[in-house]
């Protein structure tokens, strides 16, 4: 591969999205467990019945049988090494399939291993074999989307990074994710600089990777900070494959008195930078340190700075990992239960929801279990919360997006809530939606491939 194609790929991967991984390659992966239902609840949080026995009879469509329903999960395992999708499809698939499956048919995940740059093949492979494809993501995913649409794969999707794919039709996010051409972030940046830290809304900052893909993340984010009120008075990059030594950029930040500070990268080099600031003793009000960057692991690289410099992230209306909601006891026990080994992700609580969506959907369609039944089911959703992980998304309508968002800030101890002033329970639901100005790119249509819903079976 050559050096520039790299750096891009790396990037796209690294600084976009929170670890689009799985396990294993291009094999079947069934759902495991037990094959009685007697050990098991089929309810999730408050959604009841959501697998069940059954004696679905016929073939209505390709991947679908009298037994089963084979679907494709999406990762990157082959690249970042990371299981999170799949985990999180081990343990949705072998839960319901104790409890008997779809109305009977008993769910096959098979994993389609992007490694990042083969997104193509193995979209094609998910069009010759899959019903639909389930709780996954890939970094690179805008590169298979003119595949999936041209033969009518639906995706019921757990994260999205690239325009074509943002939006694109014959899928569905479960959960709070990007809306084609708004920004994802503007009532928290707008909570951080108007509220929590009026003082920063003129000097704020903003470093971000050094790609074509990332750059233009970068812009958006720009645009909707200055829209939401903030002034940049620094604005610069890194190389996507990451420095030693971040002394310059810190000296950078303090020489033009930046306040708060946007960071599109590595976690790692973040916390590099951070130990850098907090050595000449230069705390900045907040540093918005996305959450690819929500986990354990990031507090623990943090060290001192976890409680000398002020991170937070927004989880965009999706339950904290510590949350005491029934629905996040419910995840918390099945994975304890079917991969105890495993960590529950912010991607994964992502991929629960679509799991749950799916089953959801399908099940409604009875004998007839076609895509465009299961389509038009998860669809005609209006106010999804995946049995209460996240904030209520009106699935038939995603734009303009859900005005909920979530903060959690850094600290020695792990990620805390903070007083963000939430008026919806876990989240706050009064964030104005701020479409973006500026062509960033538009998400894939059937039309563009030549096809219309009347093509979908």
């Amino acid at each position: 591969m050559k050096p520039q194609r790299l750096l891009i790929a790396l990037t796209a991967i690294v600084l976009v999205v929170a670890g689009c991984g799985d396990r294993g390659g291009g094999g079947d992966e069934g759902g495991g467990g037990s094959t009685s239902a007697e050990s098991a609840s089929s309810s999730f949080g408050d959604l009841t019945d959501v697998c069940q026995s059954g004696d679905a009879k016929g073939s209505p469509t390709q991947g679908v049988t009298d037994g089963e329903v084979r679907v494709g999960v999406f990762s990157d395992v082959g690249f970042n090494k990371n299981s999170e999708f799949i985990d999180a499809a081990k343990v949705f698939t072998s839960w319901c399939n104790e409890l008997g499956g779809i109305n009977g048919r008993k769910i096959v995940a098979n994993t389609r291993d992007a490694k990042l740059m083969e997104t193509r093949q193995q979209m094609i492979a998910a069009c010759r074999e899959d019903f639909a494809l389930v709780g996954g993501g890939s970094g690179l995913d805008g590169l298979g989307v003119k595949e999936r649409l041209g033969c009518t794969l639906p995706n019921f999707v757990a994260q999205t990074v690239q325009p074509a794919s943002t939006g694109s039709d014959l899928q569905i996010a479960a959960s709070p994710a990007s809306t084609a051409g708004y920004d994802p972030f503007f009532g928290f940046r707008s909570w951080l600089m108007n509220e929590a830290y009026p003082d920063s809304r003129n000097a704020v900052g903003i470093i971000n990777g050094d790609s074509p893909l990332t750059k233009s993340i970068g812009k958006q984010a720009v645009e909707a900070t200055e829209a939401a009120g903030g002034t940049f008075v620094y604005n610069d990059v890194y190389p996507a494959m990451g420095i030693s030594d971040w002394t310059p950029y810190a000296q950078a930040l303090k020489n033009e008195g930046v306040k708060g500070l946007i960071f599109y990268g590595q976690f790692q080099q973040l916390a590099k930078l951070e130990s850098v600031l907090s050595g000449m003793d230069y705390k900045l009000d907040w540093i918005d340190s996305n959450n690819n960057a929500y986990g354990q692991q990031f507090i623990e690289l943090l060290g001192t700075s976890a409680d000398s410099q002020n991170n937070y992230v927004d989880l965009g209306g999706v339950s904290p990992i510590s949350s005491t909601e029934p629905a996040m006891k419910d995840l918390t026990a099945l994975y304890a239960e079917y991969a105890p080994d495993a960590d529950i992700t912010l991607p994964a609580i992502r991929a629960i929801s679509s799991w749950l969506l799916f089953a959801k959907s399908a099940a409604s369609c009875g004998d007839d279990l076609t895509r465009t039944c299961l389509y038009n089911a998860g669809k005609a959703e209006t106010a999804w919360t995946g049995g209460g992980l996240t904030a209520p998304q009106n699935l038939a309508a995603p734009a303009p997006p859900s005005p909920c968002f979530n903060v959690q800030k850094a600290t020695s101890n792990g990620w805390e809530d903070t007083d963000f002033r939430p008026d919806n329970g876990q989240y706050r639901c009064d964030s104005p939606p701020y479409k973006y100005t500026g062509d960033y790119g538009a998400p894939m249509t059937l039309a563009d491939v030549g096809k219309s819903m009347n093509d979908v079976k």
